[in-house]
């Protein structure tokens, strides 16, 4: 059973390993080009593995940004993650501590968005499959930021060929996949707007956070969808 929840977790995972081993790839020639050497893309990949926070922390590496200020932006771009986990707590309590270690660093869009979907159908979410599939992500992202990072110079600017829009088409490409969610499009415009307003308003990162609040807010004031009723038999009437 162990072998084969692990086996299912990679079969399940390797769409995603497809379409996201690109941005390892552009995130480790990004990282080239704001100075940073082959083996500093590669532990930085292996150590922070999260793509948005990764590409805002060499843009900011690049331009001599003060320390601290580079922790608190990337903890702005991440704050989503703290969301994430309080969403899939509730799937993972039967883990063991240094499993749930494993399962939290793990943690990126991808994962959480399959989590939440396997639970929603009512599929057991067991640390085998949860490995299986954050593995064929995160061995495969870590190869390809090596590619990147050797191979990138080649390739001139990323942003002169549009690799950059590649990202925001992932994010909403996992943001469209909970439209079938109730109040999915309230929630989703409103982040949007605030996102967009805090941009101008604000600056970058924090409209990420910011557009994030608006829609937590937004779905605790929405009421909650009503839930079947129970058909009435001879039972429970008496």
């Amino acid at each position: 059973m162990t072998k084969d929840d692990f086996w299912q977790g990679v079969r399940g995972g390797f769409p995603v390993m497809v379409s996201a081993s690109p941005f390892g790839a552009l995130f480790g020639a990004l990282a080239v080009d704001n100075g940073f050497s082959v083996f500093d893309a590669v532990f930085m990949s292996i150590t922070l593995y999260a793509g948005a926070s990764q590409m805002v922390g060499i843009e900011l590496f690049g331009n001599k940004v003060q320390p601290w200020l580079i922790v608190l932006s990337i903890f702005a771009v991440n704050f989503r993650h703290i969301l994430y986990s309080a969403s899939i707590t509730r799937h993972v309590r039967h883990f063991s501590p240094v499993q749930k270690i494993v399962t939290f660093f793990l943690l990126v869009d991808p994962q959480y968005a399959e989590t939440e979907k396997r639970a929603e159908r009512g599929e057991p979410i067991t640390f085998f499959w949860y490995l299986g599939f954050a593995m064929i992500i995160y061995v495969p992202w870590q190869f390809m930021t090596f590619l990147g990072a050797y191979f990138g110079q080649m390739i001139g600017d990323p942003r002169a060929i549009g690799l950059d829009v590649l990202l925001p088409i992932y994010f909403m490409s996992l943001v469209l996949g909970f439209r079938k969610r109730d109040n999915w499009l309230p929630v989703v415009a409103v982040s949007s707007v605030a996102s967009v307003a805090a941009m101008h308003i604000v600056g970058s990162p924090w409209h990420v956070s910011i557009g994030a609040l608006a829609g937590i807010l937004l779905a605790a004031c929405l009421p909650l969808p009503r839930q079947p009723e129970a058909p009435v038999t001879l039972e429970n009437e008496v």
